[in-house]
C-alpha cells in the first residue's frame, strides 16, 4: 500500500485488543479504536468488529449508531467481522438481547456440540472467498461457544464452513465488501495475518477508487 489505510476498531469495551491491533499495524494500517458507533464509520477506510465480548453488551453499545453503521457497511465500507464482530453481522442471538446489524439473515445460536466452549484449531472447507484461498487459510484458531445459523437466503453468502463435534456452521461469510470469520485470523498464525493483510490491501485499492 502507497498511502497508509486508515482503519478503525469498533470497541465493545469487553477486552484486550492488542493482539488484532498489532496484526493490523503489521499489515500496514494506521489504526484508531472508537467507542461511538457512528462515529467509528466516519472518516475511515475500513471497520474492524473485534472478536472479545458478549453479544448482548455488543448490541447495546451499537444500537445508538445501529442504523449508521449498517448504511455504511450497505454502502461499500470494506468491514471484517471477527467470532463476535461476525455474530453482530446477522439479526440476533440467542446468546441474549439485541439487535444485530442484519447484513447476513439468519440468528446466532449456542453450538449442539458436547465440547463447548471450541478452542483451539479447526479446519475450513468450501472455501470460496479469494481472500482466504489466497492467503491458504485453511486451518484456523476458535474460541466460541455461538455460531451463525443463516436463514435459506443467507446461506448464498456463506464463503466457508467448519464443523465441530457433528455440529456444522458457517466459518466466514461475505457479502459485498463485508466479510465474517468465526474464527480469529490475528492468532490463526501466518495464513491469517496474511489474510488480513488482504483484506487491508483489498480495502486500499477501493480507497483509491
Amino acid at each position: 500500500m502507497t498511502d497508509t489505510l486508515r482503519v478503525t476498531v469498533f470497541d465493545y469495551g469487553a477486552g484486550n485488543l492488542h493482539s488484532l491491533v498489532k496484526a493490523l499495524e503489521i499489515g500496514g494500517a494506521a489504526v484508531r479504536i472508537e467507542t461511538d458507533p457512528a462515529t467509528a464509520v466516519r472518516d475511515t477506510e475500513a471497520l474492524i468488529l473485534p472478536g472479545v465480548g458478549a453479544f448482548a453488551p455488543a448490541a447495546d453499545r451499537l444500537a445508538p449508531g445501529l442504523a449508521a453503521m449498517r448504511a455504511a457497511l450497505l454502502g461499500g465500507l470494506p468491514t471484517l467481522g471477527i467470532c463476535l464482530g461476525m455474530q453482530l453481522l446477522f439479526d440476533a442471538s440467542d446468546e441474549g438481547p439485541g439487535a444485530g446489524l442484519g447484513i447476513v439473515p439468519g440468528r446466532v445460536s449456542r453450538l449442539t456440540a458436547a465440547r463447548v466452549p471450541q478452542i483451539g484449531w479447526n479446519r475450513l472447507d468450501e472455501v470460496r472467498d479469494p481472500l482466504l484461498a489466497a492467503a491458504a487459510l485453511s486451518v484456523a484458531y476458535y474460541a466460541n461457544s455461538f455460531v451463525g445459523r443463516p436463514t435459506p437466503e443467507g446461506v448464498s453468502y456463506v464463503t466457508a464452513w467448519s464443523e465441530h463435534d457433528g455440529d456444522r456452521f458457517p466459518a466466514a461469510v461475505r457479502r459485498g465488501n463485508v466479510i465474517g470469520t468465526q474464527f480469529h485470523p490475528e492468532k490463526s498464525s501466518a495464513p491469517g495475518v496474511a489474510f488480513i493483510r488482504a483484506f487491508l490491501t483489498v480495502a486500499a485499492a477501493r480507497s483509491q477508487v
